[in-house]
């Protein structure tokens, strides 16, 4: 064999080596294309909203093995889907979701209930480390369909969770009127002694239009709630106190029968009950307000 003979067969070699690599590097890459691909088909499935709702009301369920009432995630889930799906997105009424609320019972102690309104952060940190009050985001669907958005079409069988319409985009969207309907639900069997914390930080710390002062407020039962405290977390250099005149909305707002509180509480001393956990629950609220203490009872103003 020639020394051309032998250049022209390493030649030959290498191009048919680099063919093969070549083929397998493309066999590699197809293959992760379809993988990717069916991922993100996947992720666009119905079923994948659908699972994160399951997963989430299984985890609860499983934190709370001593919660009575429905406890059928599977049953909450389809039920839930009924609320919305098939239909325009501006058109789900909070009454939608009465056959979920009725569903899952909702059986909590008396004097633990605790509403809020801008002040969602420091709430659910204090709740989540002390169990000594209760927001309806530590409810079953509170904590299942917190954070979570959905929404459906005309004649659709399917769940979407983007292009859904914002909060306030229009008035009966299905995330709004499920968190309507689930607050309301939330103060109706509110009983005994219940709390809402409000902030201090703002000109005007309680709105009339907003969920806690428009839906739970109103939905109280006086039969059943004896009193309601305003905890006005407030910073040294805020000068929002509960003689703020939004404070006189709240009391309008409020059934007469019920009685008003209303008490500064410095925002370290919710901070330190959060890090603090021995520090028993009832000290969190009652004491070391910028002005001692203050517990502002305005039962007499009820009728102003």
């Amino acid at each position: 064999m020639s020394f051309e003979d032998v250049t022209n067969d390493s030649h030959r070699k290498r191009r048919y080596r680099f063919i093969f690599v070549g083929a397998v590097v493309l066999a590699i890459v197809i293959g992760l294309a379809v993988v990717l691909g069916v991922t993100v088909k996947n992720l666009k499935k119905p079923d994948s909203f659908k699972n994160v709702v399951i997963g989430k009301c299984e985890t609860y369920l499983k934190e709370n093995t001593n919660l009575s009432g429905y406890s059928d995630c599977e049953t909450i889930w389809q039920v839930f889907e009924q609320a919305y799906v098939g239909r325009d997105p501006c058109d789900v009424p909070p009454e939608a979701y009465y056959p979920l609320i009725n569903l899952v019972k909702n059986q909590l102690a008396c004097n633990t209930m605790l509403f809020w309104s801008k002040t969602k952060t420091l709430v659910h940190e204090f709740t989540e480390n002390r169990e000594c009050l209760v927001t309806l985001e530590d409810t079953l669907l509170g904590f299942t369909f917190n954070e979570l958005t959905w929404c459906s079409k005309n004649q659709s069988k399917e769940t979407f969770t983007t292009d859904c319409p914002l909060w306030s985009y229009c008035v009966n969207n299905p995330v709004r009127s499920f968190w309507i309907k689930a607050s309301a639900n939330f103060a109706a069997i509110a009983c005994g002694n219940v709390s809402t914390m409000l902030n201090g930080s703002l000109e005007s710390p309680f709105s009339s239009t907003s969920i806690f002062g428009d839906v739970e407020v109103r939905n109280l039962d006086s039969t059943k709630v004896h009193s309601l405290t305003v905890l006005l977390v407030t910073k040294d250099t805020d000068m929002t106190t509960c003689e703020n005149a939004s404070f006189m909305d709240l009391q309008s707002a409020l059934n007469p029968n019920i009685t008003y509180n209303c008490r500064e509480v410095p925002l370290t001393t919710v901070q330190g009950c959060i890090s603090n956990l021995d520090i028993p629950c009832s000290d969190c609220f009652k004491k070391g307000s910028r002005r001692s203490g203050l517990v502002w009872n305005t039962a007499a103003k009820h009728s102003l």
